[in-house]
């Protein structure tokens, strides 16, 4: 007997969607910061055992969009909704168990099984973690409420068995080696995109994305070069920094991540171009595959 199916990770931002889906596929796939919005689109990890395939999928945290790129954010989520075998709602400690309520009345009529992820356990006492579990059950009655930490892997086996426990039989739907969907490119372009989020504030990060324009792979090197797309020229100046200090940074430190995740040795261009308000515009949203 096999099983096989879609495990969706779904939440509001900064509750650890990424951080859980990074411990259960055991690979870092989603970029993990403490800003919000953090996902853009939905990333799957793949885990394989003798009998089973797990796909995960990490999707954006839940918001009202206020711009044409979070309206297509919202789409991943939505669809998340409907193809899950299992849907994981993320929530945390600190979170208010009503949040989006809306969203927690499609999930009150979901047909298939759904786990709430109670995470960052270990930023509270046990009586106040007692009290959000029998929040969280009143308030989705049909779902189980498993308590974990993703950070420190608390409880994740027992998440896992349950997971493997509820998951459907059937084929594999991806090839036994595969890790994930999403390219190599794709991943170089969220390890930049990650750099940024980390080196730049406010609005920054939010204006910017990143495109691997060229991958060019020899039996030892990997030269790629890659565009930061910005909204103004003013943010071209703060992406590039004092004399070009602030690119240089931004390129060094994701090349060092680049290479370990390819293996081998990078050598990393970044240019900054500006595509005036390239958020709310469909056309070059959907180029940039949303």
């Amino acid at each position: 007997m096999h099983k096989s199916g879609f495990v969706n990770i779904l939440g509001n931002p900064n509750v650890g969607k990424s951080t859980l889906m990074n411990a259960l596929v055991g690979e870092k796939l989603s970029i993990i910061t403490s800003k919000a919005q953090t996902t853009r689109h939905r990333v799957m990890g793949i885990v394989n055992g003798e009998d089973f395939q797990i796909v995960y999928s990490d999707t954006p945290g839940i918001i009202k969009p206020s711009y044409q790129l979070q309206t297509a954010m919202m789409k991943f989520v939505s669809t998340a909704l409907t193809d899950a075998d299992i849907i994981l709602y993320v929530t945390d400690v600190v979170e208010k168990p009503d949040k989006n309520f809306q969203y927690l009345q499609k999930l009150q009529k979901a047909k298939i099984p759904v786990l709430v992820i109670l995470n960052k356990i270990d930023l509270e006492q046990q009586d106040h973690i007692t009290m959000l579990m029998n929040d969280w059950k009143q308030l989705l009655p049909k779902a189980e409420v498993i308590p974990v930490s993703a950070l420190l892997n608390s409880n994740l086996v027992y998440l896992f068995d349950r997971i493997l426990d509820l998951l459907p039989e059937g084929p594999p739907y991806y090839s036994k080696e595969a890790l994930t969907d999403k390219t190599e490119r794709f991943f170089v372009s969220e390890i930049i995109r990650e750099k940024i989020l980390l080196y730049y504030k406010k609005e920054i990060p939010y204006s910017v994305e990143v495109v691997v324009e060229s991958f060019k792979e020899s039996d030892s090197l990997v030269k790629i070069q890659s565009v930061i797309y910005v909204m103004r020229d003013s943010q071209k100046g703060i992406i590039i920094g004092h004399q070009g200090k602030a690119l240089k940074k931004t390129g060094t430190e994701a090349r060092k991540d680049i290479e370990k995740f390819l293996g081998k040795k990078v050598f990393l261009e970044l240019f900054v171009k500006v595509n005036k308000d390239w958020r709310d515009k469909p056309g070059v949203i959907k180029n940039f595959g949303y």
